[in-house]
């Protein structure tokens, strides 16, 4: 078992290196004809790009732009290197977890024989650097995009329930499922990818913890995907949106100074938890004590977007949305600029304007009104010349 780990460790470290060579030696010398540009601006100066954001690129990108030469082509290159590495330990985490799943596989009665060994460890070799050789990752790794940190994430986040695997039944295993929490957490400020994990990592949970039966793995699945669901749609916007509904009930109803509402909000979650933790704690409810150290940690991983708030606040240059409070934060994740289409059934896309209001903009927009010391919501119809009436 120590001669599979020390190979596991030094060939998965190996690849790490071929990765990290082919990447660095291949980044784009400046920005590619795309997002990138908008990004390494944005990372450059920590301003506000385009909705739902990325503030935790961002703040990484900000950290490697300083050892490029200010105001030149090395910023761009600075942050290609950051998309780099970060593709690179995508491989490392790969190659890892391709070799945990060959463990279980081969080694169930802890029979290391060499053979066996080298099977394992060569399937991971060979897979890592599969993935490493391409051609969509490669082309992601080497520009200055969030795709090579998102790919990061979701194998850092996978390799971290194989481990949980290995020490389920050992003291503190669950030390890696708060941890996955505060990681996917942390994700959300790059990109959701991440977040497909979970139904993967919930049917690992359950073959671990329970006797296999076909119904149990169907409702084990159903489980994982409506845990997936309550992350996507319930916490991530849910939690942006309970601070605007607390900002305009205690702003513009109680009438207290604007933030007063995302202040008691968070005084609100903080109790919440801290009670929850306690009473959990005190009454032997382990697996409810992780889950709101979970979900705990993944509101912290989450506060990275804050970031814009503040940001937003400072009047940069590049300053879109202009979310500078919960109310225009929430706007900015629902991508409300973008508007909507239907999936399932709907109109289609040359379908005709509605006949009583065929301008109406029915999103709400909300702004701080000084003088009225409210947040006033501005919901107008759009106004057309007869003109333009008359051509469409």
């Amino acid at each position: 078992m120590n001669q599979f780990k020390k190979l596991n460790n030094i060939i998965g470290w190996s690849v790490f290196l071929i990765a990290s060579f082919v990447y660095l030696s291949t980044i784009e010398q400046t920005v590619s004809f795309w997002d990138c540009g908008e990004y390494i601006a944005t990372a450059y100066k920590l301003e506000v790009g385009h909705p739902p954001g990325a503030p935790l690129f961002q703040l990484f990108g900000r950290i490697f732009t300083l050892f490029a030469a200010q105001g030149t082509s090395e910023v761009a290159v600075a942050i290609n290197i950051l998309s780099a590495l970060c593709s690179s330990f995508t491989i490392l985490f790969l190659f890892w977890t391709i070799t945990a799943f060959g463990r279980k596989m081969f080694f169930k009665d802890n029979n290391y024989e060499t053979g066996k060994i080298y099977s394992v460890l060569g399937s991971g070799l060979v897979g890592a650097l599969a993935y490493t050789f391409s051609d969509s990752f490669w082309f992601s790794a080497v520009e200055g995009e969030v795709y090579a940190m998102s790919s990061f994430f979701t194998a850092v986040t996978f390799w971290c329930i194989m481990k949980w695997e290995q020490e389920a039944d050992q003291p503190h295993a669950s030390r890696w499922l708060v941890l996955i929490a505060y990681l996917i957490g942390l994700s959300v400020g790059v990109h959701l990818l991440s977040l497909l994990t979970i139904p993967a990592m919930g049917m690992i949970y359950y073959y671990k913890k329970y006797e296999y039966t076909k119904s149990g793995a169907v409702k084990a699945f159903i489980i994982s995907m409506i845990l997936l669901g309550i992350v996507q749609v319930g916490i991530i916007p849910g939690a942006v949106s309970l601070i605007s509904t607390f900002e305009l009930f205690f702003v513009n109803t109680i009438g207290l100074p604007f933030n007063s509402g995302t202040i008691i909000y968070f005084l609100a979650v903080i109790g919440a938890i801290a009670f929850g933790l306690s009473y959990t704690k005190k009454h032997n409810k382990a697996v409810w004590n992780t889950a709101i150290l979970g979900i705990m940690m993944l509101l912290i991983g989450y506060s990275s977007y804050a970031i814009l708030v503040v940001r937003s606040n400072a009047n940069p240059p590049i300053d879109e949305n202009n979310p500078e409070d919960a109310v225009g934060l929430l706007s900015y994740l629902k991508r409300e600029q973008y508007g909507s289409w239907p999936i399932v059934y709907g109109q289609h896309f040359n379908a005709k304007l509605d006949s009583k209001k065929p301008y109406l903009d029915g999103t709400p927009v909300y702004a701080k009104d000084e003088k009225k010391r409210k947040i006033c919501c501005n919901r107008q119809e759009k106004k057309y010349s007869s003109k333009l009436q008359q051509k469409r």
